[in-house]
C-alpha cells in the first residue's frame, strides 16, 4: 500500500514537472523568464521549455497595440477658465523586458504624463484657441509621450482628445454668442436677397422701358415712314393729274368750316389765297359746262339742281364780295356772314360765327 501511495505522488509530481517545463505562448504575447531570480530570457510565440522550479515565467504580455481612455482632468487654460480634458492614449509594448523592468506600471505612468504634459500644453493657450486647436495639442502630447515612453519600451502611436468641456457659464456664454452669430448671418443673408430682388426687378424695368421706347420708337419711325409714302404718293398724284384751279379752289371751301369747329374759335384768320380761290369758285359754278344728250332734253324745264347750282354761284359771289371788301385798308375781313340758306355746303352751316383775319 505504501508503494502504491509513493508511486503515485512520483507520477504526480513527474506530470507537475512536465507541465512546468512545457510553455505554450500565444501569437503577440511574451513572457519573461527568470532564473533564480535573474531575468534570463522572452519566450517567443509558440512551444517553449523552461527548467521546472528553476526558470520563473511571469504572466504575458500583449504585445499589440493598446487603447486606453484617462477620466476627465481638470485643466486650467491662459485666460484662468477651468476645463475638462478627456483624453484617449493608442500604444504599444514594443519591448517586454523594458515594460516589465524599467517601469513598475507603465499604464498608470503613462496616465500621469499625459495629465502634466497636457496641463503645459493648454496652459499656454486661451479658452478660444484651446477648443480650435486640437491637432496641435495632439501633436505636442505625441511627440512628449513618445519620447518619454521609448525608455519603457513603449511606442506612443496616437494620442486624442475626445472632449473639452469648459464651465456651464462659458457653455451658455458661448451659446449665446454662436446664436447671436447665427441671427447675424441670417439678417445679412436676407439683407442680400433683398437687395438682390430689388436689383433684378430695377433691371426688369429697365429692360422693359428699353424694350417699349424701342418699339415706340419702331412705330413713331414706322408711322412717320408711312405718313410720308402717303404724302409723297399724294403729291404724285396731284401733279401727275395736273388739277385745275377750280379743284384746288374747292378743297379750299371744304377747309374752312373745319377752321370754326372749335367752341372757342371766334375769329379765325384766313389766307390771302382764299380770294383768288373764291373767284375760281365763283367762275367754277357760273360757266355753263357741257350738256350731254340726256340733259339737251330736260333743259326746257328747271330742275332742282339747277336752283342748287344758282343758290351757289350767288352764295360764292357774295363770299368773293365780302373778301373783297375785308381786303380794303382799315377794314376786319369777314366771311361767312352773308351766306344765303340754304346753302350747297351743309358744312358751312355746323359754325355760322363770323371769322376775322
Amino acid at each position: 500500500m505504501e508503494l502504491l501511495i509513493v508511486g503515485l505522488v512520483v507520477a504526480l509530481f513527474a506530470i507537475i514537472t512536465v507541465l512546468k517545463a512545457v510553455r505554450i505562448v500565444p501569437q503577440a504575447r511574451a513572457r519573461n523568464v527568470e532564473r533564480l531570480g535573474r531575468y534570463h530570457r522572452t519566450l517567443k510565440p509558440g512551444l517553449n521549455f523552461v527548467i521546472p522550479y528553476i526558470d520563473r515565467v511571469y504572466p504575458m504580455i500583449d504585445l499589440r497595440e493598446q487603447v486606453v481612455s484617462f477620466r476627465p482632468q481638470p485643466v486650467i487654460t491662459e485666460d484662468n477658465l477651468v476645463v475638462e480634458i478627456d483624453t484617449v492614449l493608442y500604444f504599444q509594448v514594443t519591448d517586454p523586458r523594458a515594460a516589465a523592468y524599467e517601469i513598475a506600471n507603465y499604464i498608470q505612468a503613462v496616465e500621469q504624463l499625459t495629465v502634466t504634459t497636457l496641463r503645459n500644453v493648454v496652459g499656454s493657450m486661451d479658452l478660444e484657441k484651446t477648443l480650435t486647436s486640437r491637432d496641435t495639442i495632439n501633436s505636442q502630447l505625441r511627440g512628449v509621450l513618445d519620447e518619454a515612453t521609448g525608455k519603457w519600451g513603449l511606442r506612443v502611436n496616437r494620442v486624442e482628445i475626445k472632449a473639452i468641456d469648459p464651465p456651464k457659464t462659458i457653455k451658455d456664454a458661448m451659446e449665446k454668442q454662436m446664436r447671436a452669430e447665427r441671427d447675424k448671418r441670417a439678417a445679412i443673408l436676407t439683407a442680400e436677397g433683398q437687395r438682390q430682388s430689388q436689383i433684378l426687378t430695377a433691371e426688369g424695368d429697365k429692360q422693359g422701358r428699353i424694350l417699349r421706347a424701342e418699339g415706340q420708337r419702331t412705330a413713331a419711325i414706322l408711322e412717320a415712314e408711312g405718313q410720308s409714302r402717303a404724302i409723297d404718293q399724294v403729291f404724285q398724284a396731284v401733279h401727275r393729274n395736273d388739277p385745275d384751279p377750280k379743284l384746288l379752289a374747292y378743297q379750299y371751301l371744304q377747309v374752312l368750316p373745319q377752321l370754326a369747329q372749335g367752341e372757342g374759335n371766334t375769329f379765325w384768320v384766313i389766307p390771302s389765297e382764299v380770294t383768288s380761290a373764291l373767284q375760281g369758285v365763283s367762275k367754277a359754278f357760273t360757266e355753263a359746262l357741257p350738256r350731254s344728250a340726256a340733259t339737251r332734253e330736260e333743259a326746257t324745264a328747271p330742275s332742282a339742281a339747277d336752283e342748287e347750282v344758282a343758290r351757289a354761284s350767288e352764295a360764292a359771289a357774295e363770299a368773293v364780295a365780302d373778301a373783297q371788301e375785308a381786303e380794303k385798308p382799315g377794314a376786319p375781313r369777314q366771311l361767312g356772314a352773308a351766306v344765303p340758306e340754304p346753302s350747297p355746303f351743309p358744312d358751312l352751316e355746323k359754325d355760322p360765327r363770323r371769322a376775322e383775319r
